[in-house]
């Protein structure tokens, strides 16, 4: 309990920094060593990041493989990649032994495939080479590329005396064991059994008496968005992963689940801002010139279809010119509800709440758009009344701003709701999509409905 506390309370100054860089410079190892050793591994990671590269390789190759091989896999993904160039291929591969076969396999995954070759070529547990080996066939973004080969499994013949023997040869590989598995002769994943149930019964019964048949598990290539959810929804903290023939393969935890829920809602947020593919901060202005220009390109156009509309109704806003001062007003309430209702669809989608029928999803949306439009246009009419406007030019206005309203939020239900079933990445609706659209949509029907009322 003291270590987790120590670690909640690590905070890094750059006083620490200092120290670490000073101790470096002076190669003194004997008061480096014991100082990052006080820290968990993450925490020196985090130090690891404000070092300059040469720092950074020198304390990866100070410190015991056991140790470092857990702080590259919490480094950035940028500065790790620049701390392996600067790491022999045997040094990588002593990395790699200390690691578990998923995280080993993606460290892998990220070097050049010649660098992968010398790497794996270095590794000396020929069974772990050959794990890692079969992982890195799979695609990173299915089951088979989050998975771990490290798991507890035993047989339906075996005795729970003997079970208990294998388990502790086989527990000693695995990190966290969260269930323990039940294969036939083939291997197929017939079942599951916990700890209690193992350790409450007798010696001489057989594991397929007392395993419990309910085990839920996926496809090696099944989808590691489908895969999060399954999880989400059962609420497990490790799922089997198996093949067409229900052949145990492996185990996926909970902290690589929470890793793609994370990439996924950063690659939403991007694609909601208007970027279109994965950039950071500190990327090149080339990569984020390329992810930010798409949209923006989308918005000039989008801007420019306003202008030729709004010069389609010159003679209108010649006529009542006060219509051309709530133009901002009408696009800002079109954009904002728009997004407003993407949003939470795209959201209800990616949790695989939306479910019934469009219909019924449209009309909600109608209503709650009335009611919002209604309440919204009062305050429009109250206002004319404040500064003096023609009632029929406020009433113009609000009837405008509802319609527009209301429209705005069909369209941002509709839209996330057919990408979504046409397979494309719904998240694309929010932000810049929708909001152009809307705002020419919006700007088209505030004066088409404008000159139906007044008159002209």
């Amino acid at each position: 309990m003291s270590e987790e506390i120590e670690n909640i309370q690590f905070e890094l100054t750059n006083e620490l920094v200092e120290q670490v860089e000073h101790l470096i410079e002076q190669k003194d190892d004997k008061e480096l060593q014991p100082l990052l050793k006080e820290f968990h591994y993450a925490d020196i990671a985090e130090i690891l990041d404000e070092l300059d590269l040469e720092d950074a390789v020198y304390v990866i190759k100070l410190l015991d493989s056991e140790t470092t091989s857990d702080i590259l896999m919490e480094l950035d993904e940028d500065i790790r990649e620049k701390v392996l160039k600067n790491l022999s291929s045997k040094e990588i591969a002593e990395e790699i032994e200390e690691l578990d076969t998923d995280d080993a396999a993606d460290i892998i995954a990220e070097l050049p495939e010649n660098r992968q070759l010398e790497v794996i070529s270095q590794i000396e547990d020929q069974e772990h080479k050959a794990e890692i080996t079969e992982l890195l066939t799979y695609d990173e973004d299915t089951a088979g590329g989050l998975m771990a080969k490290e798991l507890v499994k035993v047989y339906e013949t075996w005795t729970v005396a003997g079970c208990m023997r294998r388990i502790r040869g086989q527990a000693k590989d695995v990190t966290r064991v969260h269930s323990i598995y039940v294969v036939d002769k083939q291997d197929r994943l017939i079942g599951r059994l916990s700890l209690k149930d193992l350790i409450t019964a007798k010696s001489e019964q057989k594991i397929a008496e007392i395993s419990n048949s309910n085990v839920d598990s996926v496809n090696v290539h099944d989808d590691a968005e489908d895969v999060a959810k399954v999880m989400q929804k059962y609420d497990l903290e490790a799922i089997p992963v198996v093949d067409e023939d229900m052949v145990l393969l492996g185990r996926i935890t909970i902290d690589d689940i929470v890793d793609v829920i994370k990439e996924e809602a950063d690659k939403d947020y991007q694609m909601a801002a208007g970027i279109t593919q994965d950039v950071e901060a500190d990327d090149s202005i080339f990569e984020l010139t390329k992810a930010r220009l798409p949209w923006l390109v989308l918005g000039l156009f989008g801007g420019l279809g306003s202008v030729f509309i709004m010069k389609g109704f010159e003679n209108v806003m010649e006529t009542v010119p006060s219509l051309f001062f709530y133009t901002p007003l009408i696009a800002a309430m079109a954009g904002n509800v728009g997004v407003q209702s993407s949003a939470i669809i795209v959201q209800g989608i990616a949790n695989d709440n939306v479910k019934g029928s469009i219909v019924h999803r449209l009309l909600k949306e109608i209503g709650l758009s009335l009611i919002n439009g209604l309440a919204l246009a009062i305050l429009v009419i109250l206002f004319g009344f404040i500064i003096q406007q023609e009632f029929i030019e406020s009433l113009a206005i609000s009837v405008s701003m509802m319609s527009v309203i209301v429209v705005a939020a069909l369209v941002g239900t509709f839209v996330p709701i057919i990408l979504d079933k046409r397979g494309i990445d719904p998240a694309i609706a929010t932000g810049p999509f929708i909001t152009t659209s809307n705002d020419i949509l919006g700007i088209y029907l505030f004066f088409v409905l404008s000159g139906l009322i007044i008159g002209f």
